[in-house]
Formats: structure tokens, sequence, C-alpha cells
């Protein structure tokens, strides 16, 4: 059985609890000890402090999908906003003036572009950007970045630079940044960076020493045959590096990109290998596209054996998630050929190699769509989104390089308990009527209800169980990101920065409609596109538009009290004589 570690010292429930037993203790001193009334007195005020104090569960988002191995973009966070105003900048500045904002707890400059996702963990929270707004004068010009920013305040803590790959754009898009959002277990974060590595990083930066294994920090972030750089408490503390690229011989198209899944003492990769430049010629054919290391040394354990490789149809983003089924760990992920595959999380070993084992793979692309040329708009496409298991079911929608623009897609509903190919037995249900998409579902358990966002900009509403379509919402832009839900409400942005927030009902309401310049709009607009997908810890929502990253949340139900109710401690009736 897997060993659960809590920071207590870290929780802000542990505190409450803290104060909520310490506070009782003061008002029971307090009462009278002689006669009855103290232990008639502690079961009533115990009972009455549950009523009046209900729990406040606070839950961290540690990784793409929160909480959930099954990646499905829900928190039970309660008590949310449906709106907020992100405010105007400072005079002369990019800083926002928190002034002009409402239900904004505080805002932190990104760079100029981010599509990573947000996590949240041990009171930090970690995000990718680029390196256009520079915390470092050692690192000018291009480089990706991962952010560590106090969750409290948003203040600057550490950042991991990441210097591009000499092969240039081909391999590493110049300007994208980091594109993977990390995975935090204890205190280490797992993440891919643009150099297509999958690296371990401790939580606590430099700021806590050096701790390795390794330890050349300082040519690390400045690039192999440079002058090293200083390194100091603001840089991070890298644990482990596995080079893909060097190691596996794989071949990026354009940027790396994987939110890597930890399950017991394996960390599960997408390993990116796609097309070159010529969009037709697959250099490494016979690497790898999953893999599984050794959390503790990022030691090789084992690759897929699905041979993907000739068949990928441009590049592969897709990140894994993990399911229960039948008994036994299932590892599901989109393929570049457009199949969505489940790998047994067991590797096996055949002869001189360990392999993760197909347990079922299913063709997300309708036969007839394969008559017309890759990537044509009428034809297949690959699986960048993030497939979702949820009650043994899998959910994946198919979708292309944003590049190719708009083109038909597909949601389907996977059955999970299958084996082998399950293109002919294990579709559930499917819809043909979404566009390409790059974003991954949302489900409600409360209402079974299940949210998805195109890359045309179309929010669509389904029954999970059944795929019944109940409406669809037009942003009017391009959507990169994933949908949240929570809280009854759903949670979006799009490439215009319009931010909404849509009920979580059968029927469709807009909740987030405000008066902008004295004109009613569905939501805000965060002033520069909205890549990423908003995330909810601890009872705050994070939204990254490419500037600005925005901690959200309801500032009447946080507004500043005492620690300690006004309690009478010797209520009416209690200890009166009889």
């Amino acid at each position: 059985m897997k060993t659960i570690r809590f920071d207590h010292e870290k929780l802000n429930v542990y505190h409450r609890s803290l104060k909520f037993i310490t506070w009782t203790t003061d008002i029971l001193e307090r009462v009278p000890s002689k006669s009855k009334i103290k232990n008639t007195a502690a079961p009533l005020l115990i009972f009455l402090l549950i009523l009046i104090c209900p729990a406040m569960p606070a839950q961290d988002w540690p990784r793409w999908g929160g909480n959930d191995p099954g990646r499905n973009m829900y928190s039970p966070a309660k008590g949310l906003p449906d709106r907020f105003d992100p405010g105007k900048p400072k005079s002369g500045t990019e800083d926002i003036d928190l002034q002009t904002t409402k239900n904004v707890k505080w805002v932190a400059k990104l760079g100029s572009q981010a599509y990573g996702n947000v996590v949240v963990a041990g009171g930090k929270v970690f995000i990718g950007t680029n390196n256009e707004n520079p915390r470092d004068p050692q690192h000018e010009g291009d480089r990706s970045i991962l952010l560590c920013l106090d969750e409290k305040t948003g203040e600057f803590l550490w950042q991991l630079v990441v210097p591009k790959l000499a092969s240039g754009k081909v391999n590493d898009w110049e300007g994208l940044g980091l594109l993977s959002s990390p995975c935090v277990e204890g205190n280490r974060v797992y993440l891919v960076t643009s150099r297509c590595e999958v690296i371990c990083l401790d939580t606590e930066g430099m700021a806590n020493g050096n701790d390795g294994p390794f330890k050349d920090e300082a040519q690390y972030v400045v690039g192999p045959g440079k002058p090293k750089a200083k390194i100091g408490p603001h840089d991070a503390d890298i644990i482990w590096v596995y080079n893909m690229m060097d190691e596996l011989g794989v071949f990026p198209h354009n940027a790396s990109n994987c939110s890597v899944l930890i399950v017991d003492d394996l960390v599960y990769a997408c390993t990116s290998n796609g097309q070159d430049w010529s969009h037709v010629n697959i250099p490494s054919p016979n690497s790898p596209s999953f893999v599984a290391l050794n959390k503790k040394t990022g030691e090789f354990v084992a690759e897929d054996d699905a041979h993907i490789g000739p068949h990928i149809f441009h590049g592969q983003w897709s990140s894994p998630s993990m399911g229960m089924v039948n008994g036994r760990k299932l590892v599901f992920f989109g393929g570049g050929d457009g199949y969505c595959y489940a790998f047994d999380a067991k590797p096996v070993k055949e002869g001189d190699s360990t392999y993760l084992k197909v347990a079922w793979k299913y063709d997300c692309n309708p036969p007839e769509r394969k008559k017309f040329k890759y990537p044509a708009a009428e034809g297949v496409s690959e699986i960048n989104a993030t497939p979702v298991f949820y009650k043994n079911r899998v959910y994946v929608a198919v979708g292309q390089d944003p590049e190719h623009g708009e083109g038909v897609g597909i949601l389907t509903c996977i059955d999970a308990t299958r084996t082998g190919d399950a293109t002919q037995t294990g579709k559930i249900w499917s819809y043909d009527k979404i566009h390409r998409s790059i974003s991954t579902v949302s489900i409600d358990p409360n209402t079974g209800l299940l949210f998805v966002g195109d890359f045309s900009g179309f929010v669509h509403c389904f029954d999970a169980e059944t795929g019944k379509l109940y409406w669809t919402h037009d942003m009017k832009a391009h959507m990169w990101g994933s949908t949240l839900v929570a809280d009854g409400k759903v949670y979006c942005g799009d490439e215009d920065g319009d931010f909404v927030v849509l009920a979580a009902r059968k029927e469709k309401q807009i909740l987030s409609k405000m008066l902008i310049a004295g004109k009613e709009e569905d939501g805000p607009n965060l002033g520069s596109p909205v890549y990423s997908t908003p995330v909810v810890a601890n009872g705050i929502i994070y939204v990254a538009s490419n500037a600005h990253l925005y901690a959200i949340h309801d500032a009447a139900r946080h507004a500043p009290s005492s620690d300690q109710p006004k309690v009478d401690v010797n209520p009416k009736g209690l200890g009166e004589k009889k």
C-alpha cells in the first residue's frame, strides 16, 4: 500500500484546527470548575461549534487534473466566485493595481506566453512561462521558465531556467516557454522541459542547499559549452535529469510537452517524438512514444510496445492518466497516430527489454475520414488532449497542432474494460459534431454532466452517461485550454483573453455577465490570451493569461475577521441552578 505523507506544518486546515482546539480549551478553562458544569459544557460546546463551524475542506492541486489520477478537471471546492475584475495596470508598468481589481487576492507577472497549467502544493505555486520578464540579469533572451511562487502572496521564490536547444525551432520553437504542467509529490517536482527532458527538482529550490545527486545547475541553466552561471537561493535545485533525445533518440516536433503521471515508484511520460521540418519524414520511427522512469533516480525502466512511431501524423503532446480497471492499474495515453491506448501500469520483462504492454487500443478516427490526406480539415487527427478516466470509461477528443487551423473532430467515450483492439467493440458513445480539440474534458460527479471545449471556441455540455448534448456556448475565439468544473460552475478562457463562467446545469446560463465600459459582457477580459486551464486549490481559483497569473477568491468570504468568534462562555441555561 502506498504511504501518503502530509506536511502538516504547511496545511491551512491544520493551523485552523489548532486554533479551534486552543480556542475551545480556553473557553472551557474559564467555565467554573465547581459542580458538574464543565462536564456538561464540554460536549454541548463541541456540538454547538460543529454546527456553527462546518468542515472547510482544503485541497492542493498537485498535478494536471488535481488529486485525480484519472485527470478529470473537477474540484470539490465550494464558495467559489462566479465573477471577478482583473483590474488595470499601474501607470507605466505591466503590474496590475490590486486596488482596481475585484475578488482578486494577488496577481503575479509572467512572461509573454504561458501555455503550462498551474500546480499548487505545499504552500507553493508552480507555472511555466517564457523569459520575456527576466528575473535574473544573467539570463537574457529566449528561455523556458518554471516559476515557483508563494501561495499566499504570489511572491517570487525561485525559477528553473531552461536554455533553448541548439537545433532551433524544429525541436524547440521560439518564445513558447515551458509547456508542461508540473507534478508535485512530497518535496519533489517532476516535469518535461522544452529540451525534451524529464526532470526532477527540489520544491525548495536552492534555498535549502544543493541536494543532488545532480550538482551542475550552473552549467545546465546556460546550456552546454557556455560560461557557467552564478547559482543562488532563487535558482532551482535539480535532483536528476533524463534526456529523451540523447537516451532514446526521439525527435520532438517543434515542442516537448507532457504533464507526467506518477504511479507508485514510476514516472510516466510522453516522449514528444514526431516528424521533422519536412512534415513527411519521421526521423526516429523506432523510438518509443511513451516511457516509464524510476521517480527516485530518473533511470529508464520501460517503454511502450505499441510501435506508434511509424504511424505518427505530426507530433505527440498528450499527457497520461490512470485508472483501476478490474483490479489492475491501467495508464491511458493519446497517441500521435490517433489511437487511445491503455497500457498495463506494471512493466513486463521480455528478453533484454522491459515493456509497458498494451491492454487495449481504440482508433478514435472514423474510417470515412482516412480518405483525406493529413492535415486536411475533413481528415484524421492525432490526440493532444488528455484521456480522462471516469467510472470505467475513458473520454477523449481528437485534434491537431493549432497552427493547422480548424477542422472536424470527434469526442469518444470508450469502455475501459475491453482488451485488444477495441475499435469495433469499445465505443459506448461518440459525438462527431465537435471540432478539432486539444482540450481535456471535465465531468461534474454531482450532475453527471460533461463539459469540453473545442479549438473553434465552442463549449459543449453533454450527459456523460449517454452522450446526449444539452447545449453549446460560443466563446467566439479559439480555445487552447480546458474547462474546469467546480461548485456548480464551469470556468474557461479563450485566445481573445475572455474569461467566462457558465452554470454546470442542463440549461445554459452565463453566470459571469458584468458591465464593462457600460456594456453587458459575458465576463472579464484579461488583456492577453488565455491558453491555459483554470484550477482550484485551497479555495482559490488560479487563472493564467499570457502575461499574468491571477489568484481569485470571493473577497467577502475571505474578509479579515477575528480568529476567535464571540461566544458567550456562560450561555443561558448553562450551569443554572436547578
